[in-house]
């Protein structure tokens, strides 16, 4: 389910899980290496945030 619209947790394209999920933290968008905006504008990979949610560790 995408919770994009739902509370103050939103996700981005970019996003692999909502904020605050366990087990991921944030990281600089790939796309726009972390300046929330591209050559066409905002950034649609993260929102225009510069940061994604990724998953840390690895097992």
């Amino acid at each position: 389910m995408n919770t994009s619209n739902h509370g103050t947790s939103s996700t981005n394209p970019g996003d692999e899980a909502a904020p605050g999920t366990p087990g991921t933290g944030e990281n600089i968008c790939p796309v726009c290496n972390g300046n929330g905006r591209t050559d066409t504008g905002e950034c649609k990979n993260c929102g225009g945030t510069g940061k994604v949610i990724e998953g840390i560790g690895g097992a």
